[in-house]
């Protein structure tokens, strides 16, 4: 068998192992669109400025892309037969740049592939410098169900040097509009930006929560290898003052009835993100799309797949019947690592029960680390449950990397 048909045949997957999974993890989607109206200098994702790659006036192939998705996912069916999908998130990029018509298409070719479940959670990442009025309106027609506003700032110094497209007049008018249109929508905050001070954080904070978002996520900038902030780092704020912003984002949520349910993720009862909490609690994910990871799991073996990383390649590639790069067993010892590495940045930890389930290991593969983490004050244990104390969470990484293997 050849490896471009063994990575598309269930069973080469489903063949004898070491492992033994008692049940499959839930099932999500993840669909990338890769391109964006500007590459920001801490970007480390797998975005592409149309301009830039593009002959003058030469538009987005739209059409050309959502065949190359559709065939994408037709190719990964067999993977997944029956499987049921409880939750969509479409990312990129900057998948607003796409229109309305094309979500519409793009949604109606899962569903006639996918068993979608009735309240399937279905996200798209909009830029509020893509925002016209009535996009949102017509984005909710086409069958999203939350949105997720990148907002970053509503600073427009700080915008700037961010290297985003939109100022803070558009975002206040994009989160107007997500308010409205939309149910639950979340809006994507960064603070430790450069040159912030801890004043000018609360007042972003204080204008983000005036919104009354029903989900907040808040990132640390972190200058990531390979960006331009990574080759030309900018001042930023040091170590202390950055905790002291966390601190006030603690607190000022917590004023506003939002929960911190994950390290970066704050949300009302019922308004956490279903497909991250997946992500989070080890479950499985489709991902399509040029350079989209994804994880799927069998009865013996859980596996990681990466598709083709370059649009234009990646367009060729799916439309031909094969766009993965590549599909690979996670080794048996790296499994624990990968858990954690997901389930201790909730707050509500997780289920020994779980761990087994969704890695099929026995309890014996972490209980060293788990004694350790507990003598360190970095775990709490009760009735089969584990979560990160408070001081676990000030010291994730350190906690996480407890269960690198040996």
């Amino acid at each position: 068998m050849s490896e471009v048909h063994a990575r598309h045949d269930p069973r080469h997957w489903m063949r004898p192992g070491t492992l033994q999974l008692t049940a499959l993890p839930p099932l999500s989607l993840y669909i990338h669109l890769p391109w964006c109206l500007k590459k920001c200098p801490y970007c480390d994702f797998n975005s592409h400025e149309w301009s830039a790659t593009a002959a003058p006036g030469e538009p987005m192939p739209e059409a050309r892309y959502l065949d190359a998705l559709r065939a994408d996912l037709e190719a990964t069916l067999p993977l997944v037969w029956g499987r049921p999908v409880v939750s969509v998130f479409i990312g990129g990029g900057t998948p607003s740049l796409f229109s309305p018509d094309a979500i519409d298409r793009l949604l109606a070719d899962v569903r006639a592939r996918l068993p979608l479940e009735a309240d399937a959670e279905i996200t798209l990442e909009a830029n509020p410098g893509t925002f016209e009025k009535d996009r949102f309106r017509a984005f909710r027609q086409a069958g999203v169900t939350r949105l997720s506003v990148g907002v970053q700032s509503f600073n427009d110094e700080h915008l700037k040097a961010l290297g985003r497209v939109h100022d803070g007049r558009q975002a206040r008018a994009a989160l107007d509009e997500a308010a409205q249109v939309f149910d639950t929508f979340n809006l994507d905050l960064m603070y430790a930006l450069p040159g912030q001070t801890l004043a000018q954080l609360e007042t972003d904070l204080r204008t983000a929560l005036s919104y009354a978002p029903p989900h907040l996520s808040v990132y640390h900038l972190t200058l990531e290898p390979n960006t331009y902030f990574a080759k030309f780092p900018p001042a930023l704020p040091d170590e202390d003052t950055a905790y002291d912003m966390l601190d006030r984002i603690t607190a000022l949520t917590g004023e506003s009835g939002l929960q911190r349910y994950e390290v970066s993720a704050y949300a009302k009862p019922g308004h956490a993100c279903r497909h991250n909490l997946n992500y989070w609690r080890f479950g499985d994910y489709i991902g399509i799309g040029a350079g989209a990871h994804g994880k799927l799991s069998f009865a013996h073996r859980v596996a990681r797949t990466v598709r083709i990383r370059e649009p234009r390649l990646y367009m060729e590639r799916a439309l031909a019947g094969d766009a993965l790069a590549a599909m690979d067993e996670v080794p048996r010892a790296q499994l624990p690592f990968e858990y954690m590495l997901n389930a201790l940045r909730l707050r509500e930890g997780f289920a020994l029960a779980d761990f087994m389930a969704h890695t099929g290991l026995p309890l014996s593969s972490v209980q060293r680390a788990l004694d350790e983490a507990q003598a360190k004050g970095w775990l709490e244990r009760e009735a089969g449950w584990v979560r990160p104390s408070e001081r676990g969470f000030d010291f994730l990484s350190d906690l996480q990397s407890l269960f690198l293997p040996d």
